[in-house]
This record gives structure tokens, sequence and C-alpha cells, in this order.
């Protein structure tokens, strides 16, 4: 009888990822497990059949030669592949099995060291402390080592015994009889939880936890340059590790608040000055507001609305260390919207006047405009 496709037989198409594959074997490998179906012959072959089309579509390169040539890529179907008549080869895609059964394929074995978890500090900051960096100072709440016991979990002048029922490795030994034949498996000991030691007289100020929740002060030191979603890392301020594992570590998490006035472009700073028309006409030196301060700009005469200007080295601090960027200045002419008579007609006179040479008119007139639209 011709071998199915191993692709229809786990139901995925050949552009499924191996989270996609691992997902599907085990749903099918749970499905005809010979130890929930015994005695289904069916059952049992259809298992096979499942893991084996895992066990070539799981491989990089033996899916590689399958999607080329197919099931004769192995000789006769599958049995150059690791399979023969029965279950030889490398047991690789049997790994899922025994942890879906029976709790991993080697045991549990004792716990090591483990590093302590990370916690996070959501800092929201202002514009001028994201562009130049800023300190603070942070109360978090956390775990801490018990100073009472020294972390050891054990009251004064007692100290944690190796666990007699699994003598101290933190797994028991049992043996599980399965359709593949004996083997000897290992879970948690159950009255250490794993650790291999018992805590007969627990601290009185952890309860035999080792560690103690208390609001820490940290300082934290914000650089120039960053924005909102950049993260520091502060090493060692997590909670602390267990079993002698290190500690975790802080991670904060930074919101930069919205500034009235300017906006960021990468290193830039972008900002927005309102000016006459008289004042983009003729010409004029005006204030503008910089991250550090006022500084004067020279308006040209016969500027546009919507030009641009640069103030070199006016912007925010590299992140890395890359200098600093500038800041550009959009001037905004603004078009009255109600006139006095003076003012009325003084711009009709230069209505009149533009048709010729509206610049080479006398200069009183000009003056004249101009005192006559400041404010």
């Amino acid at each position: 009888m011709s071998k199915r496709d191993y692709y229809e037989v786990l139901g995925v198409d050949k552009n499924a990822s191996e989270a996609d594959l691992k997902k599907a074997f085990r749903k099918l490998a749970r499905q005809h497990h010979p130890d929930v179906n015994p005695g289904d012959q069916e059952a049992e072959a259809k298992f096979k059949e499942v893991n084996e089309a895992y066990e070539v579509l799981s491989d990089p390169q033996k899916k590689a030669q399958y999607d080329q040539f197919g099931h004769t890529a192995f000789g006769n179907g599958a049995g150059e592949a690791g399979f023969g008549g029965g279950f030889g080869g490398d047991f690789s895609g049997f790994g899922d099995i025994f942890d879906m059964f029976f709790g991993g394929a080697g045991g549990q074995r004792r716990r090591g060291p483990v590093k302590g978890a990370d916690l996070r500090y959501n800092m929201e900051i202002s514009f001028e402390e994201a562009a130049f960096g800023v300190e603070r100072d942070i109360s978090i709440p956390k775990m801490e080592s018990c100073e009472k016991c020294k972390g050891t979990g054990a009251a004064s002048g007692s100290s944690p015994k190796q666990c007699a029922k699994c003598n101290g490795t933190g797994q028991i030994q049992f043996a599980q009889t399965t359709a593949f034949g004996r083997f000897v498996q290992s879970r948690v000991c159950e009255a250490c939880r794993g650790d291999g030691v018992i805590i007969e007289n627990p601290c009185s100020k952890c309860g035999g936890k080792g560690s103690v929740r208390k609001t820490a002060k940290i300082h934290i030191k914000v650089p120039g340059g960053v924005d909102t979603g950049s993260r520091l890392r502060v090493a060692g301020e997590g909670e602390p590790g267990e079993l002698g594992g290190p500690r975790g570590d802080l991670y904060v998490y930074i919101r930069v608040k919205p500034h009235h006035t300017f906006r960021r472009d990468g290193n830039d700073v972008i900002s927005e000055v309102k000016v006459s028309f008289p004042q983009a006409a003729l010409g004029d030196e005006i204030e503008v507001p910089t991250l550090e301060g006022k500084v004067r700009l020279k308006v040209p005469q016969g500027t546009q609305s919507g030009t641009s200007f640069r103030l070199k080295g006016k912007g925010i601090i590299d992140l890395h260390g890359y200098g600093r960027g500038d800041q550009h200045v959009k001037v905004i002419v603004v078009t009255p919207t109600k006139l006095t008579e003076e003012q009325t007609a003084l711009l009709q006179k230069f209505a009149e006047a533009s048709g010729e040479n509206p610049l080479g008119a006398e200069r009183g007139f000009f003056e004249k405009v101009k005192d006559a639209f400041k404010g």
C-alpha cells in the first residue's frame, strides 16, 4: 500500500512553521497513542505514521530531501531515514511523547541555581529631560534577601537539612511500563519540591522563604537622547535568585511627555514661529524659543510662509554620543483678519505701488506699514 503524504498525515501545508508542525504532531500523538487506545491496532498504526511524518518534517535536512524527492528520498519508504520496520533510529521525535505522558524522557532533575525575576518600572520624563538626560531616585517594591536568616530560610541556630526522601537529589525515580518497554522515570520530590533540602525550623521573619518584600530606593541615570519606548537596564536590581542564582535586572521603560512648543524628528527639534506680513516682507530679527532658552533669529526680507531656518546644534543629544541634532524653525506668516483704517489705507497704497516697483518705494512708507501692523 502506498504511503500517505507526510504533510497530509499531520494535516499541515508545506509552508507550516516548526511550531505548527510540533502543535499538529502533539495533538495527533495524544489522540492515537497506544497507552490511550490499549489494544487498538489501528490507533497504534496511525501513531507510528504520525511519528514517522514528524520525524522527517521536523528535520530541516530530511524535510528538504522529502520536498524534492518524496518518499523515494529515503529508499524503501522511510526505512533508511531511521524508522526501519519498527522504531529504530534516533528517537528524536519521542521526546515530546515522553514529556506528554511521563514528565520527560530523562525525568526532572534537582533544580540548580535560578536567576531572580526581572522587574519593570515605567518612568515619565519631560521633553527637555529626554533631550539632555536626567537623574532620579525611584522607589520600587521587590523581594530582598532576609537579613535575619541571611537568605537561608532557616531560623537562627539551625540550617536546611538534606531531604531524606530523595537523598538530596530533588527527584524520585519510578518504573513505568509502556508500549515501548519498561522505562525508569523521575518526578520532582514532593517532600522538598525539588530543592533537595528541607527547612525544619523556618525563619520567623521570612517564613522559610529566605526573602522578604521591601520598598527599595534606586538611583536611575537617564542618558540624553532617550525617547518614548526606550528601555534602560539596571543590572542586579531585580528579585534575588534562588539556590545561589544571580539577581534579576530592573528594566526602566521611558515615556516622554509631549511638548507644547517642540516636536522631535530623530535628534532634531522642530518648532514654529509666527511673524506678521510686514516682518516677512521687510525682514526682522525676532526671538525664538529653544531647549536652552530664547535666541535671536534673523528673518530675511521677503521670507515666505513655511520657510525653515536651521539653528545648528540646538537639537537633542545623540543617545550613542554622536554629537547633537539641530533645531529647525518654521516661519508662519500671519495674515491679519481685522484691519484698522490706517492699515487698510497703507495696504491699498502698497498694492498700488506693487504693480511697478514696491521695494523701490520710499523707505518711510514701509516703516509706516511695519509700525501700523505691530502687535
